[in-house]
């Protein structure tokens, strides 16, 4: 297996230190180093085995770490906030809080394509999550740094109703109380310097517009477009309950 050069060696080394774990940790260092290696960059050596095994760590150690946080908790209930912090968005947030994209070697095509960047992150992360458990095969090296960006996360989707999956919860919620489905009109907006929001998403209720959301993606803009429409009715609903009791 190729072992990484010494300038290499150093650039690892510091992104292990940033993750807040020791050089000194058990590490195989050659497959940390193939974990940040684009499929741009190189065809035969590069992450995408490793992402492979990625996905089924990253789930395993927010598995582990929701039963230990929350013991009293449904299955159900920790399943829906597991898929939420194992997603492209949660794990590419999570990596750019370690600036991982600088770690990473790419070809020049992926470097200038903002619009896989999250895709990326998220696919580079859960190589090096796999990279971190082929080397101990265990969790130790991972759970003491995932864990802290998994808690805030998951108290946020706790107390989330919609459980940030708002095209479901405004369907449910029109379907409950106005026995309707909501209508998406979507339309291209182009890219703007330096921005990805490329399509707009307007969402309609009994013929007036009830929330208007941009995204990289038509499935981004209705879910953008979907919150700000759910938590518009949910807020109407309230207050039309609160008006009411103040009658009586």
């Amino acid at each position: 297996m190729f072992l990484p050069d010494a300038r290499r060696q150093k650039q690892l080394a510091q992104f292990i230190q940033k993750l807040g774990l020791s050089a000194a940790a058990k590490i195989q260092w050659a497959w940390l180093d193939r974990a940040l290696v684009h499929p741009t960059f190189s065809a035969e050596f590069n992450y995408e085995e490793l992402e492979f095994v990625g996905d089924a760590v990253v789930k395993l150690a927010a598995a582990e770490f929701l039963l230990k946080t929350y013991p009293q908790a449904q299955a159900g209930e920790l399943s829906a906030i597991r898929s939420i912090l194992v997603s492209d968005r949660s794990l590419a947030q999570i990596a750019a809080a370690y600036g991982l994209e600088r770690y990473l070697l790419m070809g020049n095509s992926a470097a200038a394509d903002p619009t896989g960047q999250e895709s990326r992150l998220a696919a580079a992360l859960e190589a090096v999550l796999a990279a971190l458990y082929l080397s101990t095969h265990d969790l130790s090296l991972i759970h003491p740094w995932l864990d802290t960006h998994f808690q805030p996360l998951a108290e946020f989707v706790r107390s989330d109703p919609a459980r940030q999956n708002y095209k479901g919860a405004l369907q449910e919620w029109t379907s409950a109380h106005y026995k309707l489905l909501p209508e998406y009109r979507i339309q291209e907006i182009g890219h703007t310097h330096g921005d990805v929001q490329r399509f707009r998403a307007e969402v309609w209720l009994q013929g007036r517009s009830i929330g208007v959301g941009t995204g990289a993606s038509k499935k981004a803009a209705a879910q953008a477009a979907a919150q700000i429409a759910f938590m518009k009715l949910r807020e109407e609903t309230l207050e039309t309950e609160r008006a009411e009791a103040g009658c009586q």
